[in-house]
């Protein structure tokens, strides 16, 4: 969790910085942190859209310019041709219901998480999907 925290602090969002790595068998296989896509502007450059429009944390999660750490830690791995089925994810967040559903497609195992994030459907969909989780504090 401790290198989750780190890989957050590389974040660009204004509202939270969030970390992820995903582990197979003690071996990082990839980390992936809150923010835009390449090529795009930060939003400590532009502004956060979210706060422009006064839309409250784990509300319409699409009107946001960038991704979440769970999401590119996902794309890193697939990037660089890395598997992740069987993998164990820490993040420094509890997991969306959209990102609990690409991890549960990905075949990710087990999600450790610290923070509670207001979305009771994501921890509905991972206990359906046979996902362990472990809330760290």
């Amino acid at each position: 969790m401790q290198i989750a925290q780190v890989v957050a602090s590389r974040s660009s969002c204004l509202r939270r910085q969030v970390g992820a790595v995903l582990v197979k068998n003690r071996q990082i296989l990839a980390t992936g942190y809150n923010g835009v896509p390449r090529g795009i502007q930060h939003c400590e450059e532009r502004g956060c859209l979210r706060d422009q429009m006064g839309i409250p944390s784990g509300e319409r999660q699409e009107l946001c310019r960038g991704l979440h750490a769970e999401q590119n830690a996902i794309i890193q791995a697939a990037y660089h041709g890395v598997a992740v089925n069987g993998a164990e994810m820490f993040t420094t967040l509890q997991p969306c219901v959209t990102c609990a559903k690409t991890l549960i497609n990905a075949g990710i195992v087990a999600v450790h998480f610290r923070g509670v994030y207001p979305d009771e459907l994501s921890m509905e969909l991972f206990k359906e999907a046979g996902t362990r989780l472990v809330r760290m504090d």
